[in-house]
């Protein structure tokens, strides 16, 4: 059984009980007819047609709280485009399908570039924040809510627990973030037990309380890709493009609101989706060596926007004491696939943290040399600002390619 205890500033919605995914989803749908809600789907094609995304389609057909379904299709042809919208045409929701790729999109993104508004390279973060953009722009929807398309456990009751805290206007919250357990015979979710978690703490001991890194730190599962949040948050956040998405999109959400209306949710009792090598061949900037380099960057960057000095003394006692930590919690991991009968390859765990190791030390090097970096994606605010009409052009693009 789960427990109840809150910890961090950020608040803690437990599983408990048996609240059914019935009694939740007419719930739902009561709250959706004041509070409509979009769901974005961001995948590639690969995505699109894998047994996963087709486990999900088939679940998505009978939720009746979700108003419009944008799924953001990367890398595709046209007859690829063209394939998807038939594969998702026969969900009962308002479903679009933006072509990334295709031109009516690529007009827009120069019409960015060409007022200095650079939207970052082709990925997750880019195609999560046009569909924002395009939910925006129609005005539909007040929430937004997006999930990876790769989840292999998906059932509707992980949708609904999503999207319950945001919808229900009695609890006020703003955004929410998804948390699970990723088990199967064994633990996965490296980069966030081995590599958040301890880099997170070990930034504390050497930083001293800061409300930012207490904020990351209260997250169970701070690399989740499932939240849900309202169209102003979606509106006034900035988005990083690259591997650093996830706490990327949480050191806004911590810039732009206070805590007390941020929250997360357990969705699942397991969770299951594809898992990435460490890196490929020692390559650094591939695997889960390269999502290492990419989150630190982005904790990093956000420390000195919040006035904290670094320095090269500084990197080389945070490389030292993330190692101990790190160390440490393995033995506490072990401890927890002992007493649950689970594979666990210590020495597997421990390749995992001197991968991540390298990490911080590139990243550190990386803020050394250019403290400001890669700029985030702007945020919508700023784009109307730019350019008035730049939503009318994404919502006609949109409908145009799925016409």
């Amino acid at each position: 059984m789960a427990d109840f205890y809150q910890t961090g500033v950020v608040t803690t919605l437990h599983k408990l009980g048996n609240y059914s995914y019935e009694e939740i989803s007419a719930e739902l749908e009561v709250y959706s007819k004041a509070h409509p809600l979009g769901l974005v789907l961001p995948a590639l094609f690969s995505d699109v047609e894998s047994p996963a995304m087709k486990g999900i389609v088939e679940k998505l057909k009978d939720v009746t709280f979700v108003n419009e379904i944008v799924l953001a299709l990367g890398k595709a042809s046209d007859e690829e485009f063209k394939w998807t919208k038939d594969f998702i045409s026969v969900l009962p929701q308002n479903v679009k399908v933006i072509n990334i790729n295709g031109e009516r999109i690529q007009e827009i993104f120069k019409m960015l570039s060409d007022e200095g508004l650079g939207t970052g390279k082709d990925g997750k973060g880019r195609s999560a924040w046009l569909s924002y953009g395009y939910l925006l722009a129609t005005g539909r929807c007040n929430l937004i809510a997006l999930h990876d398309c790769d989840i292999i456990s998906y059932t509707k009751e992980l949708l609904a627990r999503l999207c319950y805290p945001v919808m229900n206007p009695n609890l006020h919250y703003t955004f929410c973030k998804a948390y699970y357990a990723r088990v199967s015979d064994r633990l996965y979710g490296r980069v966030t037990r081995l590599f958040v978690t301890p880099l997170v703490r070990s930034l504390i001991k050497l930083v001293g309380y800061n409300h930012f890194l207490v904020f990351l730190d209260s997250f169970r599962y701070p690399l989740a890709g499932e939240f849900c949040m309202t169209t102003d948050l979606a509106r006034v956040n900035r988005i990083p493009w690259d591997w650093g998405l996830e706490v990327g999109v949480l050191a806004e959400v911590y810039r732009n609101f206070s805590s007390r209306w941020v929250c997360q949710v357990d969705i699942s009792d397991n969770y299951e989706h594809k898992h990435q090598a460490i890196s490929t061949q020692n390559d650094p900037q591939t695997g889960l060596t390269k999502m290492s380099i990419d989150i630190a960057k982005s904790i990093l960057r956000t420390l000195a926007s919040e006035g904290v000095v670094f320095s090269n003394a500084f990197f080389r006692s945070l490389v030292t004491t993330y190692l101990k930590l790190a160390e440490d919690t393995i033995m506490r991991f072990e401890g927890v696939a002992a007493i649950n009968g689970l594979f666990y390859d210590r020495h597997e765990e421990a390749k995992a943290v001197e991968a991540f190791t390298k990490g911080i030390v590139i990243a550190g090097k990386t803020i050394m040399e250019d403290p400001l970096g890669v700029p985030l994606i702007p945020n919508w605010d700023r784009v109307i600002s730019a350019i008035p009409g730049i939503l009318e052009h994404l919502e006609n693009a949109v409908y145009e390619d799925n016409r």
